[in-house]
């Protein structure tokens, strides 16, 4: 699983000039799943992101959870998270889960996130999605099961 976490002030997916998920604060997360993702690291994913503190306090330092203020999350599928650009010009996405697979690891880490208490919206599995965000801070973190 790997995941790209955005603080945001603001996020929205769109599909063909629709928008079909729209947040104000909180996370802009672009999701891909492999084959060997499973309800492991579904949960300790959402785990981490309910709890991770990378909002400002009323000092000014990171210390408050999307949980502590009350943030949304703007959750799109992006197999491309797992493009091999290792050979030639063109990348491979070989490493990438299978639809199949993949949207359901999608699916259930959104819901697992929802059963959290959190507000989330998404893209559409599969789709051409236009994505736009304003980045707080900016604050980008990378997870990677791989690495875990």
């Amino acid at each position: 699983m790997r995941i790209v976490l955005q603080r945001v002030t603001s996020a929205q997916v769109a599909i063909d000039d629709q928008v079909v998920g729209k947040i104000n604060q909180g996370y802009m997360l672009l999701f891909g799943a492999s084959d060997t993702d499973g309800e492991d690291e579904i949960d300790y994913y959402v785990h981490k992101i309910t709890k991770l503190r990378v909002f400002s306090d009323e000092a000014g330092k990171m210390n408050l959870s999307i949980e502590d203020v009350g943030g949304a999350i703007l959750s799109v599928s992006q197999f491309t998270l797992y493009a091999d650009t290792k050979k030639g010009n063109r990348p491979s996405f070989v490493k990438a889960g299978k639809p199949e697979h993949a949207k359901q690891i999608y699916e259930r880490f959104n819901q697992k996130l929802r059963d959290a208490g959190l507000q989330v919206e998404t893209g559409e599995f599969g789709a051409d999605m236009q994505v736009s965000l304003v980045n707080d801070g900016p604050v980008t973190i990378i997870f990677d099961s791989a690495e875990r």
